[in-house]
């Protein structure tokens, strides 16, 4: 028991360093890494490279098996189950005499398939060289996705301002899109507080829209309160009905007070009516309740129209028996 004690204080840095990988149908080559790995990845014949890196808390599940040269597949049989999760991804590369192909992430558990192909794996690959170059092959590859996942998932300082660079109105629309994306998804209180600058200062109402989606997957308390703020206080339309939207996603019952307020509130009529949408997608009753009250007391026609649309295809029977005495009073 003492030794898996000492096993669990190890840092996550230190096993991602010390950790092999688990593959099969692989002419596997161990090296220890040195230098850049600008100068190490590189072959005339193609061949796989691959680390370890430290990852952030949550993204490194296991149940999975990994086809380097075929996609990636969920798999029953996970083959060996490690005990103690070196909470570490691996990061692959495909590299030609064209230089890299291809990088692909996955959870150091997978068991990897290298389809018969070469596979070098590096050793002592620090974080910042790996971001590095990293960051590197996204401004430069055709398709940035591979690069952006793996800075995503760094358990590393580094990897948000990275992904917070990304997102400047100097880069590529592409790239900051993605990188938006990733600071919700994977980045906790660090990407929250990066987004919020966006939805405070960028004057792009499409990146809002995205800062705002990405905020929806963000489960910090914190950002919610931001979604709530843009539903309430953002200068365009299309960015406060989407707040509206992934607050009901979210936030339940919480959201019926922000939604409320865009019904009565709101200039726009459309924005109105996506708040009625966003009414209809509380779960539970709450939603039915308030529907049913936009239907009874609302002035705009267009808004009231809206309310007893989704109480209709709400189906629920509170819903249609509104309906029902509403259509008899006439």
């Amino acid at each position: 028991m003492k030794s898996i004690f000492i096993l669990a204080a190890v840092s996550c840095c230190a096993f991602a360093q010390n950790w092999q990988p688990n593959v099969t149908n692989a002419r596997l080559e161990i090296r220890a890494f040195s230098g850049d790995l600008a100068a190490q990845l590189k072959s005339d014949t193609p061949v796989w490279f691959g680390y370890a890196a430290a990852a952030v808390s949550g993204q490194h599940s296991g149940d999975c098996r990994c086809k380097l040269e075929g996609g990636w597949e969920q798999s029953a049989d996970r083959g060996p189950v490690r005990l103690e999760d070196p909470g570490a991804v691996a990061v692959l590369f495909r590299v030609s005499s064209s230089g890299v192909e291809k990088i692909q992430v996955h959870a150091v558990s997978c068991q990897i398939d290298a389809g018969g192909m070469r596979l070098i794996w590096l050793t002592g690959v620090s974080p910042e060289a790996s971001l590095a170059f990293l960051e590197k092959n996204a401004r430069t590859a055709a398709e940035p996705d591979g690069a952006m996942v793996a800075i995503a998932l760094h358990n590393h300082p580094e990897a948000d301002s990275i992904l917070e660079r990304f997102t400047r109105s100097s880069e590529p629309r592409r790239l900051r899109e993605k990188a938006t994306f990733w600071l919700g998804a994977s980045r906790g209180e660090r990407g929250q507080e990066i987004l919020s600058r966006i939805l405070a200062a960028d004057p792009d109402p499409d990146m809002r829209d995205k800062a705002v989606f990405a905020l929806s997957l963000n489960m910090k308390p914190k950002a919610l309160a931001l979604i709530e703020r843009a539903a309430r206080e953002d200068s365009s339309s299309q960015v406060r009905s989407q707040a509206l939207f992934w607050l009901a996603q979210r936030a339940g019952d919480r959201a019926s007070s922000a939604i409320q307020n865009a019904i009565e509130n709101d200039p726009d009529t459309e924005v109105k009516k996506r708040a009625v949408f966003a009414l209809s997608q509380i779960p539970g009753d709450e939603g039915v309740t308030k529907l049913i009250e936009v239907a009874r007391t609302q002035r705009n026609p267009e808004v009231r129209k809206q309310a007893f649309f989704w109480l209709g295809q709400s189906r629920n029977p509170r819903a249609l028996e509104f309906i029902e005495q509403t259509l008899e009073a006439r």
